[in-house]
Protein backbone atom coordinates (compact mmCIF):
# COMPACT_ATOMS: atom_id res chain seq x y z
CA UNK A 1 0.00 0.00 0.00
CA UNK A 2 1.12 3.35 -1.03
CA UNK A 3 2.38 5.70 2.16
CA UNK A 4 0.28 8.86 1.98
CA UNK A 5 1.20 11.69 3.90
CA UNK A 6 -1.09 15.14 5.06
CA UNK A 7 -0.37 18.07 3.24
CA UNK A 8 -2.23 21.05 4.54
CA UNK A 9 -3.70 23.80 2.36
CA UNK A 10 -6.18 26.34 3.75
CA UNK A 11 -8.93 27.49 1.81
CA UNK A 12 -11.50 29.95 3.38
CA UNK A 13 -15.11 29.88 1.58
CA UNK A 14 -16.39 33.34 1.21
CA UNK A 15 -19.98 33.44 0.70
CA UNK A 16 -22.10 36.56 -0.13
CA UNK A 17 -24.68 35.54 2.96
CA UNK A 18 -24.28 37.70 6.21
CA UNK A 19 -22.39 36.34 9.08
CA UNK A 20 -26.13 35.52 10.73
CA UNK A 21 -27.41 33.80 7.40
CA UNK A 22 -23.69 31.48 7.85
CA UNK A 23 -21.58 31.60 10.99
CA UNK A 24 -19.38 28.19 9.58
CA UNK A 25 -16.33 29.42 8.38
CA UNK A 26 -15.22 25.99 6.60
CA UNK A 27 -11.90 25.75 6.50
CA UNK A 28 -10.44 22.68 4.22
CA UNK A 29 -7.53 20.70 4.72
CA UNK A 30 -5.82 18.34 1.89
CA UNK A 31 -5.70 15.41 3.46
CA UNK A 32 -3.18 12.89 1.62
CA UNK A 33 -2.71 12.87 -2.08
CA UNK A 34 -5.87 13.22 -4.55
CA UNK A 35 -5.98 10.05 -6.47
CA UNK A 36 -4.90 10.73 -9.85
CA UNK A 37 -6.56 6.95 -11.12
CA UNK A 38 -10.23 8.79 -11.51
CA UNK A 39 -11.63 6.59 -14.54
CA UNK A 40 -13.40 8.19 -17.17
CA UNK A 41 -16.73 7.92 -16.84
CA UNK A 42 -17.50 5.95 -19.63
CA UNK A 43 -15.03 3.57 -18.20
CA UNK A 44 -16.42 2.85 -14.82
CA UNK A 45 -17.60 -0.31 -12.65
CA UNK A 46 -19.75 0.31 -9.84
CA UNK A 47 -19.67 -1.19 -6.47
CA UNK A 48 -22.47 0.01 -3.87
CA UNK A 49 -21.43 -0.13 -0.39
CA UNK A 50 -24.06 -1.28 2.57
CA UNK A 51 -22.18 -1.29 5.76
CA UNK A 52 -24.57 -2.42 7.59
CA UNK A 53 -24.88 -5.89 5.43
CA UNK A 54 -21.55 -6.08 4.09
CA UNK A 55 -19.93 -7.67 7.17
CA UNK A 56 -20.11 -8.68 10.66
CA UNK A 57 -18.91 -5.91 11.75
CA UNK A 58 -20.75 -3.66 10.11
CA UNK A 59 -17.85 -0.78 9.75
CA UNK A 60 -15.59 0.34 7.76
CA UNK A 61 -13.43 -1.90 8.64
CA UNK A 62 -15.06 -4.55 7.82
CA UNK A 63 -14.94 -2.96 3.98
CA UNK A 64 -11.28 -2.76 4.43
CA UNK A 65 -10.91 -6.06 4.91
CA UNK A 66 -12.32 -7.20 1.39
CA UNK A 67 -10.91 -4.05 -0.67
CA UNK A 68 -9.28 -7.04 -2.82
CA UNK A 69 -11.76 -9.03 -3.31
CA UNK A 70 -13.78 -6.20 -4.56
CA UNK A 71 -11.11 -5.01 -6.23
CA UNK A 72 -10.56 -8.73 -7.98
CA UNK A 73 -13.85 -8.19 -9.41
CA UNK A 74 -12.85 -5.92 -12.01
CA UNK A 75 -14.36 -2.81 -9.97
CA UNK A 76 -12.92 0.62 -10.18
CA UNK A 77 -15.39 2.75 -8.43
CA UNK A 78 -16.62 2.29 -5.22
CA UNK A 79 -20.15 3.89 -4.17
CA UNK A 80 -20.23 4.20 -0.14
CA UNK A 81 -23.98 4.57 1.46
CA UNK A 82 -24.15 7.42 3.62
CA UNK A 83 -21.48 7.81 6.66
CA UNK A 84 -22.79 10.57 8.49
CA UNK A 85 -24.63 10.47 11.82
CA UNK A 86 -27.86 10.00 11.38
CA UNK A 87 -31.23 11.54 13.64
CA UNK A 88 -33.02 10.35 15.81
CA UNK A 89 -36.04 12.39 16.29
CA UNK A 90 -39.03 11.21 13.89
CA UNK A 91 -36.18 9.03 12.63
CA UNK A 92 -36.72 5.15 11.49
CA UNK A 93 -32.68 4.59 11.34
CA UNK A 94 -32.39 5.51 7.74
CA UNK A 95 -28.69 6.26 6.76
CA UNK A 96 -30.49 9.04 4.88
CA UNK A 97 -31.29 10.86 7.48
CA UNK A 98 -28.92 13.03 8.27
CA UNK A 99 -28.01 14.68 11.41
CA UNK A 100 -24.65 16.23 10.64
CA UNK A 101 -23.14 16.56 7.24
CA UNK A 102 -19.85 17.13 8.76
CA UNK A 103 -19.28 14.50 11.10
CA UNK A 104 -18.99 10.75 10.37
CA UNK A 105 -21.66 7.93 11.88
CA UNK A 106 -19.87 6.19 15.02
CA UNK A 107 -21.85 3.18 14.22
CA UNK A 108 -19.13 2.89 11.10
CA UNK A 109 -15.95 4.08 13.00
CA UNK A 110 -14.17 7.29 12.73
CA UNK A 111 -12.53 10.13 10.22
CA UNK A 112 -9.05 8.10 10.59
CA UNK A 113 -11.18 4.44 9.84
CA UNK A 114 -13.10 6.22 6.44
CA UNK A 115 -9.77 7.71 5.53
CA UNK A 116 -8.29 4.21 5.76
CA UNK A 117 -10.77 2.90 3.68
CA UNK A 118 -10.43 5.47 1.02
CA UNK A 119 -6.71 5.08 0.87
CA UNK A 120 -6.51 1.72 0.91
CA UNK A 121 -8.98 1.73 -1.87
CA UNK A 122 -6.82 3.93 -4.04
CA UNK A 123 -3.92 2.34 -3.31
CA UNK A 124 -5.57 -0.59 -5.54
CA UNK A 125 -6.97 1.50 -8.23
CA UNK A 126 -10.15 2.77 -7.63
CA UNK A 127 -12.29 5.72 -7.07
CA UNK A 128 -14.39 6.47 -3.76
CA UNK A 129 -17.39 8.21 -3.94
CA UNK A 130 -19.77 9.20 -0.98
CA UNK A 131 -23.87 9.57 -0.77
CA UNK A 132 -24.93 13.17 -0.73
CA UNK A 133 -28.73 13.81 0.84
CA UNK A 134 -29.17 17.21 -0.37
CA UNK A 135 -32.78 17.50 -0.25
CA UNK A 136 -33.76 16.98 3.42
CA UNK A 137 -32.21 16.69 6.55
CA UNK A 138 -33.43 14.68 10.04
CA UNK A 139 -35.54 16.66 12.31
CA UNK A 140 -33.11 16.78 15.16
CA UNK A 141 -30.07 18.67 12.49
CA UNK A 142 -28.74 21.56 13.99
CA UNK A 143 -30.05 23.66 11.16
CA UNK A 144 -33.96 23.10 12.20
CA UNK A 145 -32.98 25.58 15.17
CA UNK A 146 -30.47 27.96 13.70
CA UNK A 147 -31.97 27.87 10.95
CA UNK A 148 -35.43 27.70 10.51
CA UNK A 149 -35.77 29.44 7.07
CA UNK A 150 -33.38 26.91 5.31
CA UNK A 151 -36.62 24.45 5.19
CA UNK A 152 -39.08 25.10 3.42
CA UNK A 153 -42.64 25.79 5.82
CA UNK A 154 -46.39 25.58 5.91
CA UNK A 155 -48.74 28.75 6.02
CA UNK A 156 -48.79 28.07 9.81
CA UNK A 157 -44.97 28.43 10.00
CA UNK A 158 -44.34 24.54 10.57
CA UNK A 159 -41.23 23.49 8.43
CA UNK A 160 -42.76 19.87 6.59
CA UNK A 161 -41.36 16.86 5.18
CA UNK A 162 -40.73 15.78 1.69
CA UNK A 163 -43.79 15.73 -0.77
CA UNK A 164 -43.08 12.49 -1.11
CA UNK A 165 -44.34 11.33 2.75
CA UNK A 166 -41.08 10.77 4.34
CA UNK A 167 -42.16 12.13 7.57
CA UNK A 168 -38.73 11.07 9.20
CA UNK A 169 -36.94 14.20 7.05
CA UNK A 170 -37.44 17.58 6.81
CA UNK A 171 -37.80 19.74 3.67
CA UNK A 172 -34.58 22.05 2.41
CA UNK A 173 -35.54 25.60 1.27
CA UNK A 174 -33.60 25.86 -2.21
CA UNK A 175 -34.57 29.44 -2.11
CA UNK A 176 -32.08 30.45 0.73
CA UNK A 177 -28.36 31.18 -0.54
CA UNK A 178 -27.37 30.55 2.44
CA UNK A 179 -28.33 26.97 2.69
CA UNK A 180 -27.53 26.57 -0.84
CA UNK A 181 -23.46 27.71 0.15
CA UNK A 182 -23.22 26.18 3.31
CA UNK A 183 -24.09 22.52 1.97
CA UNK A 184 -21.91 23.14 -1.28
CA UNK A 185 -19.08 24.37 1.49
CA UNK A 186 -19.73 20.77 3.19
CA UNK A 187 -19.67 18.75 0.01
CA UNK A 188 -16.10 20.67 -0.74
CA UNK A 189 -14.88 19.37 2.91
CA UNK A 190 -15.17 15.81 2.22
CA UNK A 191 -12.92 16.24 -1.09
CA UNK A 192 -10.57 17.70 0.96
CA UNK A 193 -10.96 15.70 4.44
CA UNK A 194 -11.30 12.36 3.40
CA UNK A 195 -9.71 12.49 -0.41
CA UNK A 196 -13.11 11.11 -1.87
CA UNK A 197 -13.28 11.16 -5.80
CA UNK A 198 -16.95 12.39 -5.98
CA UNK A 199 -20.52 11.80 -4.89
CA UNK A 200 -23.92 10.03 -5.52
CA UNK A 201 -26.60 12.06 -4.75
CA UNK A 202 -29.55 11.33 -3.31
CA UNK A 203 -32.67 11.67 -4.53
CA UNK A 204 -31.43 14.12 -7.63
CA UNK A 205 -34.61 14.96 -8.83
CA UNK A 206 -35.75 17.18 -5.88
CA UNK A 207 -33.73 20.01 -5.53
CA UNK A 208 -33.65 22.73 -8.46
CA UNK A 209 -31.63 21.78 -11.64
CA UNK A 210 -29.70 25.56 -10.81
CA UNK A 211 -28.81 24.28 -7.35
CA UNK A 212 -27.03 21.21 -8.85
CA UNK A 213 -25.45 23.26 -11.74
CA UNK A 214 -23.90 25.78 -8.94
CA UNK A 215 -22.51 22.98 -6.46
CA UNK A 216 -20.99 20.79 -9.41
CA UNK A 217 -19.63 24.49 -11.30
CA UNK A 218 -18.21 24.92 -7.83
CA UNK A 219 -16.98 21.22 -7.23
CA UNK A 220 -15.42 20.89 -10.71
CA UNK A 221 -13.59 24.28 -9.75
CA UNK A 222 -11.22 21.69 -7.23
CA UNK A 223 -8.68 21.74 -10.06
CA UNK A 224 -6.45 19.27 -7.84
CA UNK A 225 -9.19 16.47 -7.88
CA UNK A 226 -10.80 14.90 -11.11
CA UNK A 227 -14.66 13.76 -9.24
CA UNK A 228 -17.16 11.36 -10.40
CA UNK A 229 -20.62 12.76 -10.00
CA UNK A 230 -23.99 10.66 -10.07
CA UNK A 231 -27.43 12.06 -10.14
CA UNK A 232 -30.04 9.41 -8.09
CA UNK A 233 -32.74 11.04 -10.85
CA UNK A 234 -33.64 10.95 -14.66
CA UNK A 235 -34.65 14.15 -15.06
CA UNK A 236 -32.87 15.30 -18.90
CA UNK A 237 -31.45 18.42 -17.28
CA UNK A 238 -28.98 16.62 -14.38
CA UNK A 239 -26.32 16.70 -17.57
CA UNK A 240 -26.95 19.93 -18.39
CA UNK A 241 -25.99 20.60 -14.58
CA UNK A 242 -23.02 18.97 -14.81
CA UNK A 243 -23.40 15.32 -13.62
CA UNK A 244 -21.68 12.47 -15.40
CA UNK A 245 -24.30 10.01 -14.74
CA UNK A 246 -27.92 9.82 -14.19
CA UNK A 247 -29.75 6.34 -12.24
CA UNK A 248 -31.62 3.90 -14.71
CA UNK A 249 -35.02 3.39 -12.91
CA UNK A 250 -36.44 3.02 -16.29
CA UNK A 251 -33.97 0.35 -17.24
CA UNK A 252 -34.45 -1.44 -14.18
CA UNK A 253 -38.09 -1.45 -14.54
CA UNK A 254 -38.26 -2.32 -17.92
CA UNK A 255 -35.88 -5.60 -17.10
CA UNK A 256 -38.68 -6.53 -14.64
CA UNK A 257 -41.09 -6.58 -16.78
CA UNK A 258 -39.50 -8.79 -19.20
CA UNK A 259 -39.11 -11.48 -17.03
CA UNK A 260 -42.16 -11.26 -14.97
CA UNK A 261 -44.56 -10.06 -17.47
CA UNK A 262 -43.40 -11.72 -20.65
CA UNK A 263 -43.08 -8.14 -22.21
CA UNK A 264 -40.99 -7.82 -25.49
CA UNK A 265 -37.66 -7.75 -25.00
CA UNK A 266 -37.33 -4.67 -27.84
CA UNK A 267 -39.28 -2.47 -25.32
CA UNK A 268 -35.25 -2.15 -23.63
CA UNK A 269 -34.31 -0.41 -26.97
CA UNK A 270 -36.67 2.61 -26.59
CA UNK A 271 -34.92 3.36 -23.25
CA UNK A 272 -31.31 3.72 -25.30
CA UNK A 273 -32.97 6.75 -26.17
CA UNK A 274 -35.11 7.91 -23.97
CA UNK A 275 -32.54 7.78 -21.23
CA UNK A 276 -29.75 9.41 -22.45
CA UNK A 277 -32.32 12.52 -23.47
CA UNK A 278 -30.06 15.48 -22.95
CA UNK A 279 -27.03 13.42 -22.68
CA UNK A 280 -23.72 14.95 -24.02
CA UNK A 281 -20.03 13.47 -24.99
CA UNK A 282 -19.27 11.23 -22.04
CA UNK A 283 -22.85 11.01 -19.89
CA UNK A 284 -24.06 7.68 -19.22
CA UNK A 285 -26.42 5.85 -17.32
CA UNK A 286 -26.26 3.93 -14.22
CA UNK A 287 -27.67 1.04 -15.30
CA UNK A 288 -28.44 -2.23 -12.55
CA UNK A 289 -30.36 -5.14 -11.00
CA UNK A 290 -30.64 -4.25 -7.65
CA UNK A 291 -29.83 -1.38 -5.30
CA UNK A 292 -30.11 -0.86 -1.69
CA UNK A 293 -33.97 0.02 -2.34
CA UNK A 294 -35.31 -2.33 -4.59
CA UNK A 295 -33.66 -5.23 -2.68
CA UNK A 296 -35.43 -4.13 0.19
CA UNK A 297 -38.92 -3.34 -1.56
CA UNK A 298 -38.46 -6.00 -4.34
CA UNK A 299 -36.16 -8.67 -3.16
CA UNK A 300 -32.96 -9.58 -4.75
CA UNK A 301 -32.02 -10.46 -8.15
CA UNK A 302 -31.99 -14.41 -7.79
CA UNK A 303 -36.02 -13.95 -7.57
CA UNK A 304 -36.33 -11.44 -9.87
CA UNK A 305 -34.74 -12.58 -12.70
CA UNK A 306 -34.90 -16.56 -13.01
CA UNK A 307 -32.41 -17.52 -10.48
CA UNK A 308 -28.54 -17.14 -11.21
CA UNK A 309 -28.26 -17.53 -14.48
CA UNK A 310 -31.21 -15.10 -15.46
CA UNK A 311 -29.59 -12.68 -13.05
CA UNK A 312 -26.59 -13.51 -14.84
CA UNK A 313 -28.32 -12.40 -17.90
CA UNK A 314 -29.71 -9.92 -17.09
CA UNK A 315 -26.53 -8.10 -15.69
CA UNK A 316 -25.10 -8.55 -19.32
CA UNK A 317 -27.87 -6.42 -20.81
CA UNK A 318 -27.19 -3.78 -18.22
CA UNK A 319 -22.95 -4.28 -18.16
CA UNK A 320 -22.76 -4.20 -22.19
CA UNK A 321 -25.48 -2.67 -24.43
CA UNK A 322 -25.93 1.06 -23.00
CA UNK A 323 -24.59 2.24 -19.89
CA UNK A 324 -22.53 1.79 -16.80
CA UNK A 325 -22.89 -1.05 -14.72
CA UNK A 326 -23.68 -1.17 -10.95
CA UNK A 327 -22.97 -3.92 -8.59
CA UNK A 328 -24.79 -4.12 -5.53
CA UNK A 329 -22.91 -5.80 -2.24
CA UNK A 330 -23.66 -9.48 -2.08
CA UNK A 331 -25.01 -9.45 -5.91
CA UNK A 332 -22.31 -11.31 -7.26
CA UNK A 333 -22.31 -14.58 -4.63
CA UNK A 334 -26.11 -14.92 -5.45
CA UNK A 335 -27.53 -13.42 -2.24
CA UNK A 336 -30.86 -14.87 -1.95
CA UNK A 337 -32.15 -12.62 1.07
CA UNK A 338 -32.88 -8.72 0.91
CA UNK A 339 -30.20 -6.71 2.52
CA UNK A 340 -31.40 -3.83 4.62
CA UNK A 341 -29.89 -0.61 5.33
CA UNK A 342 -31.45 -0.73 8.26
CA UNK A 343 -28.95 -1.57 10.91
CA UNK A 344 -30.57 -5.09 12.53
CA UNK A 345 -30.71 -6.86 8.73
CA UNK A 346 -28.69 -10.02 7.78
CA UNK A 347 -25.47 -9.87 6.72
CA UNK A 348 -23.75 -10.96 3.30
CA UNK A 349 -22.23 -14.95 3.51
CA UNK A 350 -19.50 -14.69 1.07
CA UNK A 351 -18.19 -17.93 0.59
CA UNK A 352 -21.75 -18.79 -1.29
CA UNK A 353 -22.00 -19.23 -5.21
CA UNK A 354 -18.11 -19.08 -6.54
CA UNK A 355 -19.30 -20.22 -9.84
CA UNK A 356 -21.31 -16.85 -9.56
CA UNK A 357 -18.58 -14.83 -8.92
CA UNK A 358 -16.01 -16.02 -11.79
CA UNK A 359 -19.35 -15.02 -14.03
CA UNK A 360 -18.84 -11.79 -12.86
CA UNK A 361 -15.28 -11.34 -13.33
CA UNK A 362 -15.31 -12.79 -16.92
CA UNK A 363 -18.21 -10.56 -18.05
CA UNK A 364 -16.87 -7.07 -16.40
CA UNK A 365 -12.91 -8.49 -17.10
CA UNK A 366 -14.28 -8.61 -20.99
CA UNK A 367 -16.02 -5.26 -20.48
CA UNK A 368 -12.93 -3.58 -18.98
CA UNK A 369 -10.83 -4.56 -22.23
CA UNK A 370 -12.79 -3.68 -24.86
CA UNK A 371 -13.12 -0.54 -26.10
CA UNK A 372 -16.37 -1.00 -28.14
CA UNK A 373 -18.28 -2.29 -25.02
CA UNK A 374 -17.21 1.03 -23.48
CA UNK A 375 -17.81 3.46 -25.73
CA UNK A 376 -18.75 2.10 -29.41
CA UNK A 377 -22.20 2.54 -31.23
CA UNK A 378 -24.77 0.02 -30.87
CA UNK A 379 -27.11 -1.52 -33.11
CA UNK A 380 -29.83 -3.29 -32.05
CA UNK A 381 -31.24 -6.55 -33.52
CA UNK A 382 -33.32 -7.79 -30.17
CA UNK A 383 -36.57 -9.37 -30.99
CA UNK A 384 -39.51 -10.25 -28.25
CA UNK A 385 -37.03 -12.82 -26.55
CA UNK A 386 -33.57 -11.77 -27.16
CA UNK A 387 -31.66 -9.36 -26.46
CA UNK A 388 -28.96 -8.81 -29.71
CA UNK A 389 -26.85 -6.28 -30.31
CA UNK A 390 -23.77 -5.22 -31.75
CA UNK A 391 -21.10 -2.59 -30.41
CA UNK A 392 -18.75 -1.08 -32.57
CA UNK A 393 -15.45 0.73 -32.18
CA UNK A 394 -12.33 1.78 -34.56
CA UNK A 395 -12.26 -1.83 -35.73
CA UNK A 396 -13.40 -3.86 -32.96
CA UNK A 397 -16.99 -5.46 -33.25
CA UNK A 398 -18.62 -7.25 -30.60
CA UNK A 399 -22.37 -9.19 -30.53
CA UNK A 400 -23.93 -10.34 -27.78
CA UNK A 401 -26.78 -11.91 -28.21
CA UNK A 402 -28.66 -12.69 -24.70
CA UNK A 403 -31.84 -15.13 -24.20
CA UNK A 404 -33.54 -13.56 -21.53
CA UNK A 405 -36.11 -16.20 -21.08
CA UNK A 406 -36.78 -19.21 -19.06
CA UNK A 407 -37.04 -21.55 -22.45
CA UNK A 408 -35.52 -22.51 -25.10
CA UNK A 409 -35.50 -19.89 -28.42
CA UNK A 410 -34.53 -20.38 -31.70
CA UNK A 411 -33.13 -17.01 -33.33
CA UNK A 412 -33.44 -16.14 -36.70
CA UNK A 413 -30.17 -14.09 -37.34
CA UNK A 414 -30.81 -11.03 -39.40
CA UNK A 415 -29.09 -10.97 -42.80
CA UNK A 416 -26.41 -8.68 -41.27
CA UNK A 417 -25.31 -11.27 -39.21
CA UNK A 418 -26.14 -14.31 -40.94
CA UNK A 419 -23.18 -16.31 -42.32
CA UNK A 420 -20.63 -13.90 -40.49
CA UNK A 421 -17.70 -15.31 -38.50
CA UNK A 422 -16.50 -14.39 -35.59
CA UNK A 423 -14.77 -15.10 -32.41
CA UNK A 424 -16.39 -16.44 -28.70
CA UNK A 425 -14.77 -13.37 -26.56
CA UNK A 426 -14.41 -16.13 -23.54
CA UNK A 427 -12.84 -19.14 -25.22
CA UNK A 428 -11.26 -17.71 -28.18
CA UNK A 429 -13.13 -20.36 -30.24
CA UNK A 430 -14.23 -19.23 -33.77
CA UNK A 431 -17.72 -19.54 -34.83
CA UNK A 432 -19.73 -19.42 -37.72
CA UNK A 433 -22.80 -17.90 -37.87
CA UNK A 434 -25.72 -19.09 -39.81
CA UNK A 435 -29.36 -18.54 -40.42
CA UNK A 436 -30.66 -19.30 -36.77
CA UNK A 437 -28.78 -19.94 -33.38
CA UNK A 438 -30.75 -21.97 -30.84
CA UNK A 439 -30.41 -20.34 -27.45
CA UNK A 440 -30.92 -23.17 -24.00
CA UNK A 441 -32.48 -20.89 -21.13
CA UNK A 442 -31.08 -17.31 -19.95
CA UNK A 443 -28.03 -18.82 -22.08
CA UNK A 444 -25.65 -15.80 -23.46
CA UNK A 445 -22.90 -15.83 -26.39
CA UNK A 446 -20.35 -12.62 -26.73
CA UNK A 447 -18.05 -12.75 -29.75
CA UNK A 448 -15.69 -10.30 -31.34
CA UNK A 449 -15.05 -9.83 -34.56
Amino acid sequence: MRNYFLFFIFILLSFSCSKADNPVKITLTQYGTPFAGVPDPRDAVIYQINMRAFSSTRNFQGVIDRLDSIKALGVNVIYLMPTYPIGVLKAINSLYCVKDYMAVNGEFGTLTDLRKLIDGAHSRGMAVIMDWVANHTSWDNAWISKHKDWYQQDAAGNIVSPVLGWLDVAQLNFTSAAMRNEMIGMMKYWVYTANCDGFRCDYADGPPADFWKQAIDTLRNITTHKLLLMAEGTRSNHFASGFDYTFGFPFYDQMKTVFSANQPVTKIDYLNASEYAGAGEGNMVVRYITNHDVNSSDGPPLGLFGGSSGSMAAFLVAAYMKGVPMIYNGQEVGTSYPLSMMKWGQTITWNQNQNMVEEYKKIIAFRNHSSAIRRGTLASYSNSDICAFTKTSGVENVLMIINLRNATVNYPLPAALAGSVWKDAFSGISVTLTSQLTLSPYSYQVMTQ
